[in-house]
């Protein structure tokens, strides 16, 4: 990932966008806990997300990092705690009504429609700010046409931004999987979200490809000043790209701070490396 260290952004080598990035607090858990049976999967957890910041989610294997982004995007509904979008509590909030509020998702795998084409997919994101309704649609009245088109336009533009117009009207489903994730991640743009949530979007891709996206998300920010929550396990992806850094470990959030900071924490290096009682 050293392409990434040396890329002329200000997110490049972690604190620069850091440093710039306002005091406003975008989203925030406070307090959460979620449990399944006598599994705890978060242990009173907070976390504040800051405009403009890219915040990584780290930590081993059943730390607990998706059932918390499961929790902010509102797919989980805690036991306890609450969900905070600029200041507003929006635990237990539907989902569609969470997304419509500004909060989107990628996931670990493509969650897009294989049968369908790139701009398809991506147009799928636009549908919270659609209009018409699905009877106006089929009769494909005056106003109708000219809404598509003015959804279209924005679509091209976010297709234009991730370089994939050579695939726009291909199925999603021939894509090679780093171009699927791609696609995932403009759909997610489509939906002109005021905070993005990526839950390990670099599983499974090669080195090229994590280039790629980890690129894509630098322009993602310096173009649109969009906080990011990112749940990676590539700790060179991480400490390339976040401004901060919290670990999480069995549930409990055991380390909050700048990728400096976390990665000579010696509460993290135990919990990554073992040793003695946690």
């Amino acid at each position: 990932m050293s392409a990434v260290r040396d890329a002329d952004s200000p997110a490049a080598g972690g604190m620069s966008a850091g440093q710039k990035a306002t005091d406003t607090i975008v989203l925030a858990a406070r307090d959460v806990r979620m449990s399944f049976g006598g599994v705890v999967a978060l242990n009173d957890v907070s976390v504040e997300v800051r405009d403009d910041q890219l915040l990584a989610v780290i930590g081993p294997n059943g730390a607990g990092k998706t059932s918390l982004m499961n929790c902010l995007s509102g797919f989980y509904r805690p036991q306890r705690g609450r969900i905070e979008l600029h200041g507003n509590d929006i635990t237990g909030r539907p989902v569609h009504e969470i997304a419509r509020a500004g909060v989107a998702r990628t996931f670990q795998g493509t969650h897009i429609f294989s049968g369908m084409t790139v701009i398809e997919n991506i147009m799928v994101g636009r549908h919270i700010h659609m209009r018409s309704s699905v009877l106006q649609s089929f009769a494909y009245f005056p106003w109708t046409q000219r809404e598509e088109v003015r959804h279209r336009e924005f679509v091209e533009e976010i297709i234009e931004f991730l370089e994939i117009e050579t695939i726009r009207h291909q199925l999603v489903g021939s894509l090679g999987y780093g171009l699927r994730k791609r696609v995932d991640l403009a759909r997610a743009l489509a939906q002109e979200p005021r905070i993005l949530l990526m839950d390990e979007p670099m599983a499974g891709m090669n080195a090229e490809e994590k280039e790629d996206l980890a690129r894509f998300i630098l322009d993602v920010r310096e173009a649109r000043h969009l906080p990011v929550v990112l749940v990676e396990h590539d700790m060179g992806v991480v400490m390339d790209l976040a401004d901060r850094v919290v670990v999480l470990d069995f549930g409990r959030k055991i380390s909050d701070g700048t990728p400096a900071q976390v990665q000579s924490d010696p509460a993290v290096l135990q919990a990554y490396l073992g040793g003695g009682e946690r």
